[in-house]
């Protein structure tokens, strides 16, 4: 016996449409409104699950994303780098150590360290004012705007400089901020 003529047709169209029936279910599936909300959990997401944090380690996150804190700590590292920078430059500066009134003289090693000394404590009470002034002014402009982006490290610069500068006047202090925002923004862009 022969098939019908008009069945394989029939066949063809209904495959075709369970075909498009199945898709449509899977799309309704993943992306429609019988989508399950799962809970983005660590252990869910294939990662070790972690404790809910005690009050203590609250405590201790809020303290350490604190403006008083950020601001120390950068206080703290200004003073080491500046330190660290000022004991180098003076190391490789072969001015140090010698007399302006006997320019003749050999200078002993407890001079030269001691200019050491006090060009590395120069350097580090410097750095150790402009970090804590940029990042206590960053983190109240951060906290101000509600936005950590470029543009809080921008506006630090610029109150950091302005403020440095303008001990010396208006002008200096212009200048100081812009030329503080534009090092900050450089950083920035280059970081981010």
């Amino acid at each position: 016996m022969a098939a019908p003529a008009g069945s394989s047709e029939e066949r063809s169209t209904a495959g075709q449409q369970n075909e498009y029936l199945q898709y449509s279910v899977i799309l309704e599936h993943l992306i429609g409104s019988k989508r399950q909300i799962k809970e983005l959990n660590p252990s869910v997401m294939g990662a070790l699950p972690s404790p809910p944090k005690t009050e203590e380690q609250k405590l201790i996150e809020r303290g350490m994303e604190s403006c008083a804190f950020k601001a120390a700590l950068a206080c703290i590292g200004g003073f080491v780098l500046g330190g660290a920078f000022g004991v180098f430059t003076a190391g490789i500066d072969t001015n140090v150590g010698f007399d302006p009134k006997d320019p003749l003289k050999t200078p002993t090693a407890r001079e030269v360290l001691r200019d050491m000394g006090q060009r590395g404590m120069s350097y580090a009470k410097n750095f150790a004012i402009v970090g804590a002034m940029f990042s206590c002014t960053e983190c109240i402009i951060e906290s101000h705007r509600g936005k950590s982006d470029w543009k809080n490290a921008v506006y630090s610069g610029c109150v950091t400089g302005g403020a440095i500068g303008f001990r010396a006047g208006l002008k200096a202090g212009i200048l100081g901020c812009g030329g503080f925002a534009a090092f900050s923004a450089a950083i920035e862009y280059y970081l981010r």
